[in-house]
C-alpha cells in the first residue's frame, strides 16, 4: 500500500508541474499578444478629443421634442409678427377714428362683419383695429418691464448674493421695498404722474425686479461656497468671471421661466389697473381699456363680443408664455441632456 501511495503522489506532483509550464506557457503568450510596444506618431499625439456636446444646441434639441410648447410658440410668433404689420395691411382702419355712415351717423355697436370683423364700440370705433393696437400696447409694457427685470433684478441678485459686504444693504433696500404694496406704488404714481406707457412701465419697474432679484441671490448663496469656487478664487480669479461662468449657467433654467413669467404678469398688472379705473387713457388702446370697457357692458347679450375677443388674446398670450417658459426652464436643466 505504501508503494501506491508513493507512485499516486508522484504522479499528482507530475500533472501538477505540467499544467503549471502550460498555463505560464499560455500566459507569457498572451501578456505577448496583449501588451506590444505602440508605434509613435507625431500627429497623433497632438490630437484631442472632442465630444461635440454644446449646451445651448442639445438644450434647443430638447426644447423641441415638446410638441406643445413648440405649437404655441408658432402661435406666439405668429401673433407678434401680425400685431405690428397689421396697420401696414390694405383696407386697415384707424383704432382712435370714430366710423360714420353715408348720413354721418356713427356706426355704434355693430357685431361682428365682413366689414368690421370685430364689430364696432359704443362710439363706432373699429374693434378690430382697436384689439392689435392694444395688443401691440401691452406686448411692448410687458417685454420692456421683463427686460428691465431681467438685467437689474440679476445685477442686484448676484451682487446681493455673491459679494458679502452688500448683504446687509441690499436686505435692507429690500425689506424696505417689498413692505410697499406694488398696487398701491402703481395707485400712488398713476395720481402723481400724467397717465400712459411711460408712468406704467415706470412704475412697475420700481418694484418688479425684487422678486428676481431675492431669488438669484437665494440661489447664489447656495452655489457660491461649492469647491470649484473656492478653488477659482484661490487661482485668483476675476469676481466677474466667476459669476459669468461658474454661477449663472446654474440658473439659465430658472431665470428663463422667471422671464417668460414676467410679461404676462405685467400685462396682467395693467389690465387690474386699468380695470380699476387708474391705467391708461381711453384714447390709448390696450387690452386693460378693452376689456374694462367690455366689462361694463357685458351683461347686455348682444355686446359681450367686445369683451370676447381682447379676453382671448389675453388668454392665448398668458398661456403660451406660460407653457413655453415651463417647457423651456425644463430643457435649459442639464440633467435633461443627453450627452
Amino acid at each position: 500500500m505504501k508503494g501506491f501511495h508513493k507512485k499516486t503522489d508522484q504522479l499528482c506532483d507530475s500533472l501538477t508541474e505540467a499544467s503549471g509550464r502550460v498555463l505560464e506557457e499560455a500566459a507569457v503568450s498572451d501578456e505577448a499578444a496583449l501588451f506590444t510596444f505602440a508605434e509613435y506618431h507625431p500627429e497623433d499625439a497632438e490630437r484631442t478629443s472632442f465630444s461635440g456636446y454644446s449646451y445651448w444646441r442639445s438644450t434647443l434639441r430638447v426644447f423641441m421634442r415638446n410638441r406643445m410648447a413648440m405649437v404655441l410658440l408658432g402661435v406666439i410668433v405668429v401673433l407678434l409678427l401680425f400685431t405690428f404689420i397689421q396697420p401696414l395691411l390694405p383696407g386697415q382702419r384707424d383704432p382712435i377714428v370714430i366710423n360714420n355712415d353715408e348720413n354721418g351717423i356713427q356706426l355704434i355697436n355693430l357685431r361682428p362683419s365682413g366689414e368690421y370683423w370685430f364689430g364696432t364700440n359704443s362710439i363706432g370705433q373699429d374693434l378690430w383695429s382697436r384689439v392689435w393696437s392694444g395688443t401691440r400696447t401691452s406686448l411692448f409694457i410687458g417685454f420692456a418691464v421683463a427686460l428691465w427685470e431681467v438685467v437689474f433684478g440679476i445685477l442686484i441678485g448676484v451682487l446681493w448674493g455673491y459679494v458679502r459686504k452688500l448683504d446687509f444693504f441690499f436686505t435692507e433696500l429690500y425689506n424696505i421695498i417689498d413692505n410697499i404694496p406694488q398696487t398701491i406704488v402703481l395707485i400712488l404714481f398713476s395720481y402723481i404722474m400724467r397717465p400712459g406707457v411711460s408712468t406704467m412701465i415706470f412704475a412697475m419697474c420700481l418694484t418688479g425686479w425684487l422678486t428676481m432679484a431675492r431669488f438669484v441671490r437665494n440661489q447664489i448663496v447656495i452655489i457660491r461656497d461649492r469647491d470649484y469656487n473656492l478653488a477659482s478664487r484661490c487661482l485668483g480669479t476675476p469676481t466677474r468671471r466667476i459669476i459669468v461662468r461658474n454661477l449663472l449657467p446654474y440658473l439659465v433654467s430658472v431665470i428663463m421661466m422667471r422671464v417668460a413669467m414676467a410679461i404676462p404678469l405685467a400685462i396682467g398688472n395693467e389690465v387690474f389697473v386699468t380695470y380699476i379705473g387708474l391705467g391708461l387713457p381711453v384714447s390709448t388702446p390696450s387690452l386693460g381699456n378693452l376689456i374694462n370697457q367690455g366689462r361694463l357692458i357685458m351683461m347686455n347679450p348682444s355686446l359681450q363680443y367686445q369683451l370676447i375677443f381682447p379676453t382671448a388674446v389675453l388668454c392665448v398670450i398668458t398661456v403660451s408664455f406660460y407653457i413655453i417658459g415651463n417647457a423651456f426652464a425644463d430643457a435649459a436643466d442639464p440633467k435633461n441632456h443627453v450627452f
